[in-house]
């Protein structure tokens, strides 16, 4: 009975030892298989570098969240969060959210056109104007900070430059051309906050405004009365050319009689 004891005892020993490296050697192979799915954590050497910060990389990244997301959403948290630094940092290259604002318009207006003086100058003057105003009505909350700041980077002087020189070419007095220029810029960005977004908003304003001009007692507003059919006319561009036409005509008018 003792050795049939002492055989059960070795045997169910033997078995037991057998499970456990079984079990030790699938655990261990788990291990592996879990290191192997696992990925590596990458050492800050084996990071790709972050592009060195700079004010073109500031605004750049402003730029492209704008595009996407529109102004509201460009601040210096979202900034430093595109180029994966902190937002203190960017006050190296950016005193404040206005300057930040003045930077982004003027990165926008490299774009513009900056023809010479010649003998097309008034149609060169329509086309630098119109690439403006089409920029600022892309961007309407670019055009109303416009109104309140002017811009005065590189480019903004450029484009200011261009169209002193497009006044002086069609006959403008030196002070004319001067006070041209902020003239025109005025009337270009006045027409983009006046028209730049909501347009089923304005629609509906312009439904009303016809509405009430059509019902207009004649004794009441005479005046109006015989205009409302042209008041509202005017599609597209139509009447941003007739305007600057306007303004550019008795600005050289008046040029010519100081002489």
């Amino acid at each position: 009975m003792f050795v049939t004891n002492t055989i059960v005892k070795n045997t169910f020993a033997f078995f037991c030892r057998k499970w456990d490296i079984r079990l030790v050697k699938e655990r261990e192979k788990k291990r592996e298989e879990e290191k192997e799915e696992k990925p590596k954590p990458r050492s800050r050497r084996e990071r790709p570098a972050k592009s060195a910060l700079s004010r073109e990389t500031v605004v750049g990244a402003a730029l492209r969240i704008l595009k996407k997301e529109g102004l509201e959403k460009v601040t210096m948290r979202s900034i430093a969060a595109a180029l994966d630094t902190g937002p203190a940092s960017l006050y190296v290259y950016v005193q404040d959210t206005r300057d930040l604002h003045g930077q982004i318009l003027d990165a926008l207006l490299a774009e513009l056109p900056a023809p010479k003086p010649g003998k097309h100058w008034r149609r060169d003057l329509e086309q630098v104007t119109e690439a403006f105003l089409d920029v600022l009505m892309r961007y309407p909350e670019i055009a109303r900070l416009t109104m309140a700041a002017a811009p005065s980077g590189p480019n903004a002087l450029r484009l200011f430059d261009t169209l002193a020189g497009l006044l002086l070419q069609g006959g403008a007095t030196a002070r004319d051309a001067a006070w041209g220029v902020d003239l025109v810029l005025a009337y270009v960005t006045a027409t983009a906050v006046e028209h730049g977004g909501h347009h089923h908003e304005d629609a509906d304003h312009l439904e009303g405004i016809r509405r009430a001009l059509e019902n207009l007692d004649a004794k009441t507003h005479p005046n109006l009365a015989r205009l409302h059919a042209d008041l509202l006319t005017g599609e597209g561009l139509e009447r941003f050319r007739w305007g600057l036409g306007v303004l550019v005509k008795g600005l050289l008018r008046g040029s010519k009689d100081e002489r």
